[in-house]
């Protein structure tokens, strides 16, 4: 699909243009060359790919298996496998073609101060925005994920914010009690967007061995059976953000145009596509393409016009009798 300057699909998200609302993943195209040698895919056909989480060192990843299919969705366990910040900034970042689409680099670490360690190199780098994976597990807090702990998040979104100038995406968890209470405090910490959201996480156990199957014991559930959830959250984290102009990109089991049409209208700016990759790796031009036939359908000139649209049911709650 070739995408106009006034095309229905452009979006503005932090002050860049997407040229459609569907992002790439981190974690499912890795350092976006993966895709490029598949026939009739197009990176003009995404608004931006985010990169493989990276860390401040080299990493090798979790033993394994990392990877096991469940009935509609797939636990991955990967461990950031990545080469590390200097040479993804310094090898694989002038390799990408940046006329094409925009580029999002995933920082992920262990402290603090890796975060912020990573974001300053990429400030210094060509890439368009940062994305924050702050479902990392702190080692200094006896490894609570960042992510899970509201006070934590919002240090990490601060501590990055110093270190960049570049549009800065918090990736949140729904791991969590409160999403919209953290993502309240990490944009007055300065995010200036959100994914939203992370995996779930989940375990599968082989009956034979009486032992998880993941090499790591649990792992991130992702694919469609997660989508319900995250519609939840997006719609939660949408109430938070529509007063500040923060935008969001939904993720989680999106595998039809329907489904990108459900998370614009509770919320979302852009659409992100992942575990749907693996099986369609031209899932992307069916998704545009059946968003531009509802816009045409319903009037709606912009795919922004759809963001936040849903109405809500008036409640039916009824009192408990006396």
């Amino acid at each position: 699909m070739t995408n106009t300057p006034n095309s229905p699909l452009a979006i503005d998200f932090c002050g860049l243009r997407f040229d459609t609302p569907l992002v790439l993943l981190s974690g499912c195209v890795g350092f976006g060359e993966e895709y490029t040698r598949i026939e009739g895919f197009s990176n003009r056909d995404v608004g931006a790919v985010c990169l493989k989480g990276t860390t401040l060192e080299p990493r090798l990843g979790n033993s394994p298996h990392r990877v096991f299919e469940t009935p509609e969705g797939m636990l991955n366990a990967i461990g950031l496998q990545n080469p590390g910040v200097h040479k993804v900034v310094d090898e694989i970042l002038p390799s990408l073609d940046f006329t094409e689409t925009r580029f999002i680099a995933n920082v992920s670490g262990s402290t603090v101060e890796e975060y912020e360690e990573v974001t300053r190199r990429f400030d210094d780098s060509p890439i368009d925005a940062i994305e924050i994976n702050i479902s990392c597990p702190n080692v200094k807090e006896g490894g609570v994920a960042f992510g899970n702990d509201p006070a934590m998040s919002a240090r990490v979104v601060e501590a990055c914010r110093r270190v960049t100038t570049k549009p800065l995406i918090t990736k949140l968890s729904p791991n969590q009690t409160d999403i919209a209470g953290n993502a309240r405090g990490c944009i007055e910490a300065g995010t200036d967007a959100f994914s939203v959201i992370n995996t779930l996480m989940g375990m599968a156990i082989d009956i034979h061995t009486r032992s998880p199957v993941i090499g790591n014991n649990q792992g991130g559930l992702s694919g469609p059976a997660i989508k319900p959830v995250a519609l939840l959250k997006v719609q939660q984290v949408y109430q938070v953000c529509r007063n500040h102009a923060i935008p969001i990109i939904g993720q989680g089991g999106v595998n039809t145009a329907e489904d990108a049409l459900e998370f614009l209208i509770a919320g979302a700016t852009a659409v992100g596509i992942g575990t749907a990759l693996f099986y369609d790796p031209l899932i992307c031009i069916k998704v545009n393409q059946g968003i531009v036939d509802y816009l045409e359908y319903h009037g709606f000139k912009s795919v922004s016009e759809l963001t936040g649209t849903l109405k809500l049911n008036e409640s039916t709650q009824t009192k408990c009798p006396q």
